[in-house]
């Protein structure tokens, strides 16, 4: 992925909370005619430390193995997850300046790596009730998935767990950085009146990264190119 270095953030923090806010990722792998590509929930191994760098550490997932793509999986296949984050639209108007053109404001990470496709159940069995708890705990309702084990267990013959061993990050946030603060402060302001949640997402992130109007955001980590922040508090 071309990543023009405006659009880089030195630190691993936003590239964690943007894997963890976003789990639904797309395995892509070679393929004949063209790769395979696979949506699927993809989790940083909870074995991880989170002082940890991102490249060396473990991503878990899985797929249906009626899935042609699981088929085409081996040992130690190269192959990219790709977490994408919040997207929308910029209208020139917002730069007051003409002539102009539209863009597209998103943020997304590329993680690279080789594949170990899992052969043991209780791995397999592990990754499917990790997975299902910690997207329960995120995004669910407080639903208890202990009486639900043993439904996982009939299931896992069907059930393709793999994990990536992470070699390579990319990641691009695209954020209008090209702009002075003021329109920035414009585009942060229209994102927040989004009603679809993609630009108030977005909009959140800005602040977090210090875009806009420094007197009118509370950031709380840095812009690209800046010294290594404080991790947010959780």
């Amino acid at each position: 992925m071309l990543v023009p270095e405006i659009y880089r953030c030195g630190s691993e923090i936003p590239h964690r909370l943007l894997m963890q806010e976003n789990p639904l990722a797309t395995l892509v792998t070679n393929g004949d005619p063209v790769p395979y590509a696979t949506r699927l929930a993809a989790l940083i191994d909870s074995g991880t430390p989170k002082t940890t760098p991102l490249v060396g550490a473990r991503i878990v997932g899985h797929m249906n193995q009626a899935n042609p793509h699981w088929q085409a999986l081996a040992d130690g296949m190269p192959a990219k997850l790709m977490f994408d984050g919040p997207s929308s639209y910029v209208t020139p108007v917002l730069y007051q300046t003409d002539p102009a053109a539209p863009t597209w404001d998103f943020v997304t990470a590329h993680v690279s790596g080789r594949l170990e496709l899992v052969r043991d159940d209780d791995e397999t069995l592990r990754i499917v009730h990790e997975t299902a708890d910690r997207l329960e705990s995120a995004f669910g309702e407080g639903w208890d998935s202990t009486s639900s084990v043993s439904y996982f267990r009939e299931i896992l013959p069907g059930v393709g767990a793999f994990h990536l061993q992470i070699e390579r990050v990319e990641a691009m946030y695209k954020l209008s950085q090209e702009k002075p603060d003021d329109v920035q402060e414009r585009v942060i302001q229209r994102f927040e009146q989004d009603c679809d949640g993609n630009g108030r997402r977005l909009a959140r992130i800005m602040r977090t990264l210090a875009f806009g109007e420094p007197s009118l955001g509370t950031p709380r980590l840095v812009r690209p190119g800046s010294p290594e922040p404080t991790p947010p508090p959780r």
